[in-house]
């Protein structure tokens, strides 16, 4: 092979120890002992054509590029289809091989015979079969009571007569109480307004009032007259969150600060070592943890009124076109009649449906509480660690054991949920801080991303508080750990500062820290103070409040 040739081609090389190339040596010389020289290199050369070196012993070496171009040919082979896959394309519900003919304005679609949805809610679960995740039961409990509400608006005015209200609203209240959610498949990932969910509120709605009733009654014109897309969903993204925030999240913050107030009350008595610095009542610590619950629910009483503001009666962009001027105060008097909270048209449709503000100034305050929760269960799992080598201040509640290979290992379980949640819920306020920038224009195009974020978020935060109020902050106890430590420690030369002044206060830690002495035992060989004196001056009670 000449030079040029030779420059041409790449080679792989591997460095070998010595011990290594004499082992590989031995086992080539022993393998092919009984081959002549022709012999072995055909048995390479076919194996070489196949993309590989064969060893009889210790199996196959393969070329790395071959072995790409195999996999690159196996994917180009793949068909692309999902086997046993959780999602369905067909939208069919479980065990129902039959199907009816629907149509809508695109024309005939076959539905699943026993399903309560038409054909645009069809298509919809067609053209996105994308995570499986359905809107959540909060939300669908939202279409419901603003579909009631619609419909007895329209009846107020004129728009529909009594037994078509009758009928609607009594569809309409059975899709909020549940009884209908498995007739809602639309995936979150849809049309960003959310209509194709809409439109499965109003064709399911549309479906059960036609049979109760015995009359045609149509998913547009009657379930959705005076409505869009765009100011029905807005608004159950406030209904919902409110609804859930209202009945759910702030009874269980109110009970997890009762029982933070009740722990502080209980452990004001002991006094301990700051593990930040100074001393403090483990108490104290309890009060600033039952603090930050309390602040949470103060920010979500204030964002009550922001969620309580809903976008219905802007219709298309906000300007209301195509429904009376009447029918969203006479509306949101009924959702409120209904829901069992207030709510009221917003003053800004423009605003209302263009944006996500309300619903991005609620995450905030949740992700704060979050961030609340996390700084909370962070410092009661350290201040529980041990039994022996950690802090140990205080015992958590065992509730299962904590290790596959360690016997009598426990962790702080319940903290860990809590921690990991609240993480969850700082991710979804994230999510939504996305969502409000894909406002265009006249609509927010990401509605049912940021309903679905921010729904998560508040119940992640609802059931954390439950958990973390009844498995953990009511059974714990405190231990000895804290005041045994307390007397040792080298933050007792803060109190002598005022009486010897800081550089000899100082001074009198440095030594005590070298000498393993307590501050009591420096203090006594340094100053001219006397042990009753030393005694008064160094009491820790006296680092607890302020002093005149």
């Amino acid at each position: 092979m000449t030079d040029d040739n030779m420059a041409k081609e790449s080679y792989t090389s591997i460095r070998v120890t010595k011990n290594v190339r004499d082992e590989l040596q031995n086992y080539v010389e022993e393998c092919y002992s009984d081959l002549s020289i022709n012999s072995m290199l055909k048995v390479h050369l076919d194996n070489l054509s196949e993309g590989h070196v064969r060893f009889p012993k210790y199996g196959m070496f393969e070329c790395p590029a071959s072995r790409k171009e195999k996999m690159r040919k196996s994917i180009k082979g793949s068909t692309g289809k999902k086997s046993g896959s959780p999602l369905s394309l067909t939208g069919s519900l479980p065990s129902d091989p039959y199907t009816r003919t629907e149509s809508d304005t695109m024309g005939p679609m076959e539905v699943p015979e026993s399903a309560l949805w038409g054909a645009s809610t069809q298509r919809a679960v067609l053209n996105f079969p994308v995570s499986g995740f359905r809107m959540s039961r909060s939300f669908i409990r939202a279409l419901g009571y603003i579909k009631a509400g619609a419909a007895t608006a329209n009846f107020e005015l004129g728009v529909i007569d009594e037994k078509m209200k009758d009928a609607i609203v009594e569809a309409a209240l059975q899709v909020a109480n549940g009884e209908f959610d498995d007739h809602f498949p639309v995936d979150v990932f849809q049309t960003g307004s959310g209509t194709s969910t809409n439109m499965n509120a109003n064709e399911v709605i549309a479906n059960i009032s036609s049979e109760s009733s015995g009359s045609k009654i149509h998913p547009n014109d009657h379930v959705n007259q005076g409505q869009s897309s765009n100011d029905v969903i807005p608004s159950a993204l406030h209904l919902s969150a409110l609804l859930e925030i209202e009945e759910e999240l702030c009874p269980s913050l109110l009970n997890l600060q009762k029982i933070l107030e009740k722990k502080a009350e209980e452990f004001m008595h002991i006094i301990k070592t700051g593990r930040t610095h100074l001393m403090v009542r483990l108490g104290q610590e309890f009060l600033g943890f039952a603090g930050l619950i309390e602040r949470s629910l103060d920010r979500l009483l204030l964002v009550k009124d922001e969620l309580s503001l809903l976008a219905l009666g802007g219709t298309a962009v906000g300007t209301g076109v195509n429904t009376h001027p009447q029918f969203s105060s006479l509306a949101c008097q009924n959702i409120a009649k209904f829901s069992g909270v207030d709510v009221y048209e917003t003053d800004n449709h423009f605003m209302a449906q263009s944006s996500l503000d309300g619903a991005l100034t609620t995450s905030a305050v949740i992700r704060g509480l979050a961030v609340s929760m996390q700084k909370i269960a962070s410092d009661i799992r350290w201040l529980g660690s041990g039994p022996r080598a950690g802090l140990g201040e205080i015992a958590l509640p065992v509730v299962q054991p904590g290790s596959s290979i360690m016997p009598g290992k426990v962790n702080p379980v319940i903290p860990e949920s809590v921690i990991q949640a609240s993480s969850q819920v700082i991710a979804c306020d994230t999510a939504l801080v996305q969502g409000a920038q894909g406002g265009y224009f006249e609509l927010n195009t990401m509605m049912p991303f940021a309903a679905h974020n921010l729904l998560q978020a508040i119940s992640l935060m609802i059931s954390s508080s439950e958990v973390f109020s009844s498995k953990c902050i009511e059974g714990l106890t405190a231990t000895d750990r804290g005041p045994e430590l307390l007397m040792s420690g080298l933050m007792l030369a803060t109190t002598l500062a005022p009486v010897i002044g800081y550089e000899k206060a100082a001074k009198i830690a440095k030594e005590a820290h070298a000498s393993g002495q307590t501050i009591m035992e420096a203090a006594l060989e340094k100053t001219n103070l006397s042990e009753d004196e030393l005694r008064e001056i160094l009491n820790p009670e006296k680092m607890l409040q302020p002093q005149a």
